[in-house]
């Protein structure tokens, strides 16, 4: 699976995991120099605290288009390590 934003891959696995319609990536496979980390956090009930990501690719960002949970709760422990990818980051084999 890739994610692309702004005719940039940003990540690449074969190994994603879904979650709620949502692909999740291993760490190591995303490409952080296109990485910035904000200040915007997000619960969900059953994963946690979300922390975010803007993407920077040529010059242009996309706030907060990448999500991970930093210390999911135990029904989510799989997800430890990984990035999640919306607005506009396109999803694709």
């Amino acid at each position: 699976m890739k994610a692309i934003w702004n005719n940039q891959v940003i990540a690449e696995s074969n190994d994603t995991i879904v979650v709620e319609n949502n692909h999740y990536f291993p760490k190591e496979s995303v490409k952080t120099e296109y990485l910035q980390e904000t200040d915007i956090h997000t619960t969900c009930p059953w994963k946690g605290k979300a922390s975010y990501y803007t993407l920077v690719v040529d010059g242009k960002e996309n706030q907060d288009a990448a999500w991970y949970y930093p210390e999911p709760k135990e029904a989510a422990a799989n997800i430890t390590n990984y990035v999640a990818f919306w607005k506009g980051v396109k999803i694709t084999e």
